[in-house]
């Protein structure tokens, strides 16, 4: 389990730049909403919850190039976001940012899976990504971020080609799989005859 002094730093080191003091308030435009809402609204596109995103979310702001104070943003919760009305300890908050990891860890294992595995075209798989994209930009616009067009194209054009690349493996994979269970086949009815002249 993380502790409160968990890092969460960058390979480079660089910090968010809302880092211990963050510049304007976070998910106004669901400022009205109740917690149970929030969750429907997540339960509907993703596998985390209302607290695992506002943690999250609370942590990447306050990140430094120490790590997350975690009991900060616990005891604040309430006054950073708008439909948390508890405050939580440093060890829940690293709890939840720990789930909220895993989560993605396996959402990403999921797809990937997915891929490899060949179950789906390429047009297909474009049309996941979509998705996938636009349920980003939403949940990043609700919190109160934005993403310009730039960096949106530039993101969907470096999904698109590991996808291809992806796809392209799981072509040579399975041809591979293919050649050796052929192979087998092969040499296992080589030696039933062998026996049968003996």
């Amino acid at each position: 389990m993380p502790d409160e002094t968990e890092s969460t730093t960058d390979g480079d080191g660089a910090t968010s730049k809302y880092a211990g003091n963050p510049d304007g308030e976070r998910f106004t435009k669901i400022s009205g909403a109740e917690y149970d809402r929030v969750n429907e609204f997540l339960k509907a596109r993703t596998s985390f919850t209302a607290r695992e995103w506002a943690i999250a979310r609370a942590c990447q702001d306050f990140r430094t190039p120490t790590g997350v104070p975690m009991q900060t943003v616990g005891e604040n919760l309430p006054d950073l976001v708008p439909f948390m009305d508890d405050t939580y300890s440093g060890q829940s908050v690293g709890s939840a940012k720990h789930r909220f990891d895993e989560k993605v860890q396996n959402a990403a294992n999921t797809m990937l899976y997915g891929a490899l595995s060949g179950f789906y075209t390429a047009d297909e798989l474009d049309a996941i990504l979509y998705e996938a994209v636009e349920t980003a930009k939403l949940l990043i616009e609700t919190e109160g971020g934005t993403i310009d067009l730039e960096t949106e194209e530039r993101v969907e054009s470096r999904l698109a080609e590991s996808m291809r690349e992806v796809r392209a493996t799981s072509r040579e994979v399975s041809a591979e799989l293919a050649d050796e269970s052929d192979t087998d086949e092969s040499d296992s009815e080589t030696r039933g005859a062998e026996a049968s002249v003996d």
